[in-house]
């Protein structure tokens, strides 16, 4: 923890209290009101100095505001998070620019990814504040005073915003997609090819897909993140909100907390890169420790073992997981209310048979009350160097809840290929009763999704199938079919419900196809709303959007997307 910047403007009394905040480490940014503004933005933009254009390199870091009013201007680059401590977002005020650049050329940020912002409130400068992002890059429980622009006049692939209050506008533009949970505004402007909105009040009208809007009136289940709070340096907690049901609007603009339960620190394990290692993160586990990630990368020999019911295994500033030795990064027991959050997985070089396994397979407990969640937790195979695994992401525990991850192969970076970065499959749902929100899922050998669980939701989903299968024989998944379909559900599967699909293709070998985006079986109880394929660069294409249904995408001479509202196709 930075301490002259946590101490600046205090008197020796409270700098004595203030040395007995949780060891942060030196990635963490701990700031006051009380902090000169000067020495708050030179730490900022040094940090952002760094991390502008980091996007595969090793850096974390972490912005924390303790609760009280800030004139400060706050870019946010590659692997960092900015936070208010305080219990509501308007207890942290800030005043000025904090903005998210687009980090490619043309003002392009369709790789402007691993960033995040959550539980303050915002004076934009200007009166808007900016935020073009695409996947992997939160915003959560947010009060903009103002409007909020989700691009910087070029293409995006986001993105996710969930319990934030807009006071104004909301402009997504050239956003390729975007879903948005549990938020208010006061109107939202554009659309393009998959825009869902699940519990907005505010719901931009139209019938998709002239505009491609999908609105969920009501979010079913609402498992919100959990976040740190500090009433003053001597006191830090973990508050965790508790399960709601059938709710629109955010969980915190209506003058009556949501209940929620606090965790004392005394039962949170700090952990810090470079020092602590699978056995020892295992021993606090053992105990029934809490565990909070310090910003850096953990070098995992071993899965860390998760079997207390509501343990939190939580990151700060993209926290990076990295199994070593062909191990899981994570496996749960099937106990109720653990959770995952804040974290970036990042495959190791020798293949695992899965990253991070929920619940062993078998599970049979019902956590309808108590569900597990996994929530901004994103996966990474290559990019930053090879990486390998069979399954990113399994789901063995029935009712958990997924908020928000990204799933991604990459198409980019060091130890890109075919045969370098594998992966089989993004997720697998094995559990019944399991309930997604916001699905990003991509560039996987296999299905990106296989879903195996009775009675699963989807709401929202973003696939780009793999780029690069150098031919037609390399990417077929039976007789007569072309490619994996990017969602397969599972023959024996009698009930599903997904809303806001787009799976894209972008093959970079000629005469490479995929017969269908969606694969599904047949049953009056297995429903998918609202569907668009598109075929992006030059070659090949997707024939169907879902099964035998829906027209062909086509690439050249023309790009024609498809479309489909409902399916089974309702009879007229």
């Amino acid at each position: 923890m930075r301490l002259i910047v946590f101490l600046a403007g205090l008197s020796v009394s409270a700098a004595a209290a203030f040395a007995q905040a949780p060891d942060f480490g030196p990635n963490v940014s701990i700031f006051s009101p009380n902090t000169p503004r000067a020495t708050m933005q030179q730490e900022i933009d040094k940090v952002y100095a760094i991390e502008q254009h980091n996007e595969f390199g090793t850096e974390r870091h972490a912005f924390l505001f303790l609760p009280g009013e800030y004139h400060v201007n706050v870019p946010i680059g590659f692997y960092t998070e900015v936070a208010g401590l305080g219990k509501t977002p308007d207890a942290t005020h800030l005043i000025g620019d904090v903005h998210v650049d687009a980090a490619a050329r043309n003002n392009n940020a369709t790789t402007t990814f691993w960033r995040a912002a959550e539980n303050f409130a915002v004076t934009p400068t200007g009166g808007t504040m900016r935020w073009a992002v695409s996947q992997a890059a939160p915003m959560r429980r947010l009060h903009v005073l103002g409007n909020l622009m989700l691009h910087q006049h070029g293409w995006a692939s986001g993105g996710w915003m969930s319990d934030t209050l807009v006071d104004g506008e909301v402009d997504s533009g050239p956003q390729q997609q975007w879903i948005s949970r549990n938020c208010d505004w006061k109107i939202w402007k554009g659309s393009n090819w998959n825009m869902v909105f699940v519990g907005v009040p505010e719901a931009p009208a139209g019938n998709w897909p002239q505009p491609t809007f999908t609105e969920v009136e009501k979010a079913p289940l609402e498992l919100e993140k959990p976040y740190l709070v500090a009433v003053d340096a001597q006191h830090w907690s973990i508050v965790v909100p508790q399960l709601r049901r059938d709710t629109s609007g955010t969980s915190w603009d209506h003058g009556v907390q949501p209940p929620a339960r606090t965790v004392s620190f005394r039962n949170v394990y700090v952990a810090h890169p470079g020092t602590d290692t699978a056995a020892s993160l295992n021993a606090q586990l053992a105990k029934g420790m809490n565990l909070l990630f310090t910003p850096g990368i953990y070098e995992l020999e071993q899965p860390l073992k998760v079997t207390h019911a509501n343990t939190i295994i939580m990151g700060l500033g993209f926290a990076t997981l990295k199994p070593m030795r062909g191990n899981a990064a994570v496996e749960t027991s099937d106990a109720d209310g653990i959770v995952l959050t804040g974290l970036l997985i990042d495959a190791g070089e020798q293949k695992s048979p899965v990253l991070v396994q929920i619940g062993p397979r078998g599970s049979s407990r019902n956590h309808h009350d108590h569900p597990i969640a996994v929530e901004d937790v994103f996966f990474r195979v290559g990019g930053a160097g090879i990486g390998k695994t069979n399954i990113n992401l399994e789901i063995n525990s029935r009712g958990t809840i997924v908020d928000h991850t990204w799933i991604w192969c990459a198409d980019h970076g060091d130890g890109v290929g075919w045969d370098k970065n594998v992966s089989n499959n993004g997720i697998v749902v094995n559990g019944d009763d399991v309930t997604i929100y916001g699905l990003f899922v991509e560039h996987h050998q296999q299905f990106q999704v296989l879903w195996n669980g009775n009675a699963g939701r989807t709401y929202f989903y973003q696939s780009e199938i793999p780029y690069d299968p150098p031919n037609q024989a390399a990417f077929s998944s039976a007789p007569g079919v072309n490619g994996w379909a990017s969602y397969k559900v599972s023959d024996a599967v009698k009930q599903h419900e997904a809303w806001g699909l787009g799976v894209y293709s972008v093959f970079t070998h000629p005469d490479v196809f995929l017969s269908h985006a969606i694969e599904t079986p047949q049953s009056p109880q297995v429903r998918f709303h609202h569907m668009i394929t598109v075929c992006l660069g030059n070659n090949g294409g997707i024939r169907h959007v879902i099964d035998k249904a829906g027209d062909p995408t086509e690439c050249a001479p023309h790009r024609v997307d498809s479309k489909l509202a409902e399916y089974p196709i309702p009879r007229k």
